[in-house]
């Protein structure tokens, strides 16, 4: 898959099966797009070209504190879509003057100066353009004139996608992970790196990796216990372990800890980037008065977790 950045120096595109959109965590309605675009290049012997943003049109439009939790980072929804087999990824700028566009500067200068499109794959809700003032409608006129094909994605394909990406977040801000990863088709996942704790966890008998995520836009799973497994530098096979994210309120935790215990793993991580891949909920948090009382508990943790992997495998 090709990645490009630069508007002004695009590719000639050979019959450009196009869509555009966020695609934040390329899920299973995601893929039902992608199989249309590569239905579509079959037939005529084009190339998929999928067209997303960045930074994504909510920070730009309505920029707030915690206004994005994202799916998939930039980085992460480039190797998923790669995985997927598109052809290329134009990631545009979105800025505030790209998006005071008319719509039908959107439509002649983007999508049929840069593009050239042979087919507009897209949502009957497809909005474009400054004030969302172009659409279907807009494209339905005026492909006859710029010799491009429209196929409309029925409403309900549309509405299964918008709530597919809402419900995976509220499932996993929900402690749902089966539910989201149903639907995503993948286990969801995070990455970061291994910074320097208190120490607490090794006093207890459980080492633990502290992670500082890459990107703080990423959406952090409710707080908990989870099974998980883990991408460790150096190996090839993920490592079993169990997670716990929350503020740790046995010690009276002020900031939120993302803690991942490696089972059976004797290894120095400080610097590294770890992967962690959600498998199951275990438990919610809880505050224990006695610090043997709670090593009791992570002993059972640990304990369900490797029963859940060990199932998972």
């Amino acid at each position: 898959m090709q990645v490009h950045r630069d508007l002004k120096h695009l590719p000639e595109f050979g019959n450009a099966i196009i869509t555009i959109g966020t695609f934040d965590g390329v899920h299973a309605g995601h893929r039902f797009i992608i199989q249309q675009l590569e239905q579509a290049a079959a037939e005529c012997d084009g190339e998929t070209v999928i067209v997303t943003f960045d930074p994504h049109p909510r920070e730009v439009l309505a920029p707030r504190p915690n206004n994005i939790r994202l799916l998939t980072t930039l980085p992460e929804k480039i190797a998923l879509l790669e995985r997927a087999g598109i052809d290329h990824l134009v990631v545009v700028p979105f800025t505030k003057a790209f998006s005071e566009l008319s719509a039908r500067e959107y439509l002649e200068d983007f999508l049929v100066a840069r593009f050239k499109p042979h087919t507009i794959i897209i949502g009957y809700d497809h909005r474009f353009g400054h004030n969302r003032e172009g659409g279907l409608e807009l494209l339905e006129a005026e492909q006859q004139q710029y010799g491009f094909r429209l196929v409309e994605i029925p409403q309900q394909v549309v509405n299964d996608l918008t709530v597919s990406s809402t419900k995976i977040r509220k499932s996993l801000q929900e402690g749902e992970v089966l539910l989201a990863n149903q639907l995503l088709e993948y286990p969801y996942f995070l990455s970061g790196t291994v910074v320097h704790g208190d120490k607490m966890g090794r006093q207890l008998g459980y080492p633990t990796a502290n992670l500082h995520l890459k990107d703080e836009r990423k959406l952090i799973p409710a707080e908990g216990i989870y099974a998980i497994w883990v991408d460790v530098p150096g190996h090839e096979a993920p490592q079993p372990a169990v997670m716990s994210i929350g503020f740790r309120p046995t010690f009276n935790g002020t900031d939120l800890r993302l803690e991942v215990h490696l089972f059976d793993f004797n290894e120095d991580l400080y610097g590294k980037e770890l992967t962690v891949y959600f498998v199951e909920y275990i438990r919610a948090n809880q505050k224990f008065d006695d610090i043997k009382d709670l090593i009791v508990q992570m002993d059972k943790d640990s304990a369900k977790s490797r029963e859940i992997l060990k199932a998972k495998v």
